[in-house]
């Protein structure tokens, strides 16, 4: 109910941002061939050609709607963030009916009546947003169109059922209080709402508080009296949503699907499958074959460099641990003395460390010794962003010792990462790094890409912690 009801109020601000962008094009047009406030030089154009472009308008923004997740809950974003999605997002549909008009319909269309549609739609699209949420609000702040929810179980989970839901108020859910297991707790307050009620008395809670839908989020230690709790709820009018004891191990991204009739919870699924992993894919080549053809002249002035400066080859070669946990092999710059690790073993390089070159301080503080990883990312073996490739030597002791250290492979390792634009790179907390990778695992999708790969322009490349 929860996921249909979002989905619904999706499909609402979708249909009604379709009527926005036709109204721009429409006005748009009118504005710009009335000969006011710019003249018209060549003449008005024939109306059904650039009417005929409107028919492409629902499956382009279908498509940036895809792409772009624009109509994913706000709950963390701010509003400035929801602004700039929905001003690229207008930019975007006005190239897109650029090239439909010119490539399909053989259509010149004018500029200006480009620039109007955009400035049209961007205007049209940020007021639909606020008076649509601002709709929704007011009926329910009126009480209109509110489910009276209740929730069985005070412990951790129930709690955090509340916070998400609060989070939520667009699902237009209010929720009148927790039903407890213990009862002394009756009449008191858990996580800022009332305990109104015991389970052995739910039927008579859910009458009194007059609940429409019971949210049930019992510990595991809990499921012998479940049973019980639920023949109870058969003869009630009352939706009932049950809520399992497994978000504590639902990482890095969990869902539910279903097969056959058989709910199945996964609870560490990786996001790049089917179109996602094409997507990230493309994003990877259209970006590491010309950056590597554009350092070419780079790459090469720093292997000769190397090669004159100490001896030993130019790259040196390592295993990684990559995507499921299988390895291959990395390619950097070398920037230490051969047979570095020969008394050490394999250790992590530290500050002012003596087995480095010259050359290579410089290389390794700039991180110009990861170019040559360009090649590990189109050969498919590494992406440019991703959780960065540790040894295998040393992931055996973090898997034994850092809690979900092996979910950081369910995605391809990456030259730049979360965790490197946020200082944790090199010799510094595991579990931080971890934290971090788990957080972009999460939360993946081709703008935090971006955004990653821009922020390493200015904290990736110079960093404290490379050495």
């Amino acid at each position: 109910m929860l996921r249909q009801r979002t989905q619904f109020l999706a499909g609402l601000l979708f249909l009604g941002d379709l009527l926005v962008l036709a109204g721009a094009w429409l006005a748009a047009f009118a504005v710009r061939f009335s000969g006011w406030p710019v003249p018209v030089y060549f003449g008005v154009p024939e109306g059904p050609d650039y009417m005929l472009v409107l028919f492409f308008v629902p499956p382009l923004w279908a498509l940036l709607y895809r792409v772009m997740n624009l109509y994913r809950p706000r709950v963390l974003d701010s509003s400035r963030q929801e602004a700039l999605d929905v001003v690229k997002a207008a930019a975007l549909i006005t190239l897109c009916l650029l090239g439909t008009g010119h490539f399909l319909i053989k259509l010149s269309m004018s500029r200006i009546f480009l620039v109007y549609f955009w400035v049209f739609a961007t205007v049209g699209l940020l007021s639909a947003r606020v008076v649509f949420r601002r709709s929704v609000r007011a009926l329910h702040d009126r009480g209109h169109n509110l489910r009276q929810a209740l929730i069985v179980g005070t412990e951790a989970l129930g709690q955090r059922v509340r916070e998400q839901l609060e989070l939520h108020p667009d699902l237009g859910l209010n929720v009148k209080g927790f039903v407890s297991r213990d009862p002394e707790e009756v009449g008191g307050h858990c996580a800022g709402l009332p305990v109104v009620g015991h389970v052995d008395q739910l039927q008579a809670t859910l009458r009194d508080e007059q609940i429409d839908l019971v949210l049930i989020a019992l510990p595991n230690d809990s499921q012998p009296g479940l049973d019980r709790l639920m023949s109870e709820l058969d003869s009630e009018l009352v939706d009932i949503k049950v809520i399992p004891d497994l978000y504590k191990y639902s990482l890095p991204r969990g869902s539910v699907e279903e097969f056959e009739g058989l709910p199945i919870i996964s609870l560490n699924g990786s996001p790049l499958v089917g179109w996602n992993r094409v997507a990230k894919r493309l994003f990877d080549l259209s970006l590491a074959v010309p950056s590597l053809i554009l350092t070419s002249p780079l790459i090469a002035l720093i292997a000769l460099l190397v090669k004159l400066t100490s001896r030993g080859p130019v790259l040196y070669v390592q295993e990684r641990m990559g995507l499921d946990g299988r390895t291959f092999r990395l390619a950097k710059f070398r920037t230490m003395e051969v047979d570095a690790e020969r008394d050490t073993g394999p250790v992590w390089a530290s500050n002012d460390d003596p087995r480095r070159t010259r050359l290579g301080s410089i290389l390794r503080r700039t991180s110009l010794d990861e170019l040559p990883q360009l090649w590990n990312v189109i050969k498919g073996e590494m992406s440019l962003v991703g959780p960065r490739p540790e040894r295998p030597v040393f992931i055996e002791n973090f898997k034994k010792s850092v809690p979900k250290y092996m979910l950081r492979h369910k995605v391809k390792a990456g030259i730049t990462g979360w965790a490197q634009v946020n200082g944790w790179r090199g010799n510094t907390s595991v579990q931080k790094r971890l934290e971090h990778d788990l957080y972009y695992i999460q939360h993946w999708s081709l703008r935090l890409d971006t955004r990653i790969l821009w922020l390493t322009l200015f904290r990736g490349f110079l960093n404290p912690n490379a050495y």
